[in-house]
């Protein structure tokens, strides 16, 4: 984590060590583009580095979540028209899994569990413009929840996320945040064929 930033830094966070970061959550705060709801707002906390390529970015959450969209997780970033966030979101007093496909407009899936766990593990993996997005209660059956295209040959913001739109913030902890570089899968492909 040495060489990330905040956009809309929080008043209150800690970096605990190379791989975890707690932070109290801004209140009313959160990313979201027009659609359905007819407002853009793009003021939730994000603590991100510059990454071009292929990669592996993965993350274990706990949220003492309190009130409804209270969220966190994983986002990665062009700009403001372009941005995938996926994580936890706090709906009906239920831990649901979710993720926010922007592309000058946002949709929303989510997926919703049989208990509310206490932590969840999210993996993001992109491969030239595709996007993969799965979870884990235990770190090692991870579950694919969804695929997204994204732009490639583009660099952009990875990192971690939180919002509270409807609420007045919550403690959210990150730890064993990971990214790999991926090997180059279209060199692979160019060296095969010749």
């Amino acid at each position: 984590m040495k060489k990330m930033q905040w956009y809309n830094e929080p008043d209150k966070w800690t970096q605990i060590d190379d791989s975890s970061l707690s932070m109290f959550v801004t209140p009313q705060t959160d990313f979201w583009r027009e659609t359905h709801y007819g407002f853009t707002v793009d003021d939730g906390p994000f603590y991100y580095c510059s990454l071009g390529g292929e990669f592996e970015m993965k993350v274990k959450i706990t949220g003492d979540y309190r009130t409804r969209y209270d969220q966190m997780g994983l986002m990665i970033r062009k700009d403001e028209k372009n941005w995938i966030k996926t994580g936890v979101e706090y709906v009906d007093e239920k831990v649901k899994l979710s993720a926010v496909v922007t592309r000058k407009k946002s949709d929303w899936s989510v997926i919703e569990l049989e208990q509310n766990p206490k932590s969840i593990w999210l993996k993001v993996v992109r491969r030239i413009d595709t996007v993969e997005i799965s979870y884990s209660l235990n770190n090692n059956h991870f579950k694919m929840m969804r695929l997204a295209y994204f732009p490639d040959n583009t660099p952009i913001m990875v990192g971690l996320t939180a919002a509270s739109p409807d609420g007045d913030g919550f403690e959210a902890l990150f730890e064993h945040f990971e990214i790999n570089h991926l090997p180059d899968l279209r060199r692979k492909q160019w060296l095969a064929n010749h």
